[in-house]
């Protein structure tokens, strides 16, 4: 793998970020809303029941963490789009660029766009609403770090899915984090859910992050039996979703899809 070809697929990206700032602001708008929304809410909420919990760390930690995972997610999946816009897949591949170098530009590109997403949500929160990581201790490390290998699975997967399935797909890639929520527990405790729900729960590495955090604000304690077990399933995450990537990839050249890629569904 060449350092040089994986560095250029994110210079690419720098290049349409310098030139666009309509691709910058996405960056940072919606999520510098929710936490603008949350906050609020969180700020309700503690006035209402008074001193006997603090919403900001709970509520307002738990959007800010989920907020990271979509970062992570349509930041590699819009990279991939940049070049399913501009139907660029052909131009990429006739060159000596491997598809480990190409996935691996995206997923830098995700952690960087990420880590600017997460740096203006945590300023805001902190100094608008109280919010800390130190709330949570070295537990936010292992947090985040579940939620970064998450949100690059999801990344590659979306962008191997429009790669086998075509540019009129993409909607279906927007809406992953909103519907994998619920089943996360990410405002509200796993057993709450139905037991059909809970099963799917379990499989799912962003529960763990989540029943883990709010078990460190109830000074429960960083349970780190489950984490070590969501830090797996997260892993197994990623090697399904560059698997399935390179699956898809090989798939596409073999049968030529590559070079009829066009607005319609691949077929």
């Amino acid at each position: 793998m060449s350092a040089t070809r994986v560095l250029a697929i994110t210079l690419r990206q720098f290049y349409l970020w310098r030139g666009s700032p309509a691709r910058v602001l996405p960056m940072f708008a919606w999520a510098l809303i929710d936490i603008v929304l949350w906050g609020f809410i969180t700020r309700y909420l503690n006035a209402v029941t008074g001193p006997r919990f603090n919403f900001v760390p709970a509520l307002l930690g738990a959007v800010l963490l989920w907020d990271f995972l979509g970062r992570v997610q349509q930041g590699i999946a819009s990279s991939f789009f940049e070049d399913v816009w501009s139907r660029n897949f052909l131009n990429l591949f006739t060159t000596p660029l491997s598809v480990a170098e190409y996935v691996s530009g995206l997923v830098l590109t995700g952690v960087i766009t990420s880590l600017f997403g997460l740096v203006a949500m945590l300023a805001l929160a902190t100094a608008a609403f109280g919010l800390s990581f130190f709330a949570y201790g070295v537990a936010i490390i292992p947090f985040l770090l579940i939620l970064f290998l998450t949100g690059i699975a999801l990344g590659v997967l979306g962008a191997g899915i429009v790669l086998r399935l075509g540019p009129a797909a993409e909607w279906l890639i927007w809406p992953i984090p909103s519907l994998l929520s619920p089943f996360a527990g990410v405002f509200y405790p796993i057993a709450t859910l139905p037991a059909w729900m809970r099963a799917v729960s379990h499989v799912m590495a962003p529960s763990y992050v989540f029943e883990g955090m709010r078990a460190v604000v109830a000074g429960k304690g960083l349970p780190p039996g489950d984490l070590a077990f969501g830090a797996g399933l997260a892993v197994l995450y990623v090697v399904g979703a560059l698997a399935f990537f390179t699956g898809v990839h090989r798939y596409a050249i073999r049968t030529g899809l590559i070079a009829r890629y066009t607005a319609e569904t691949v077929s």
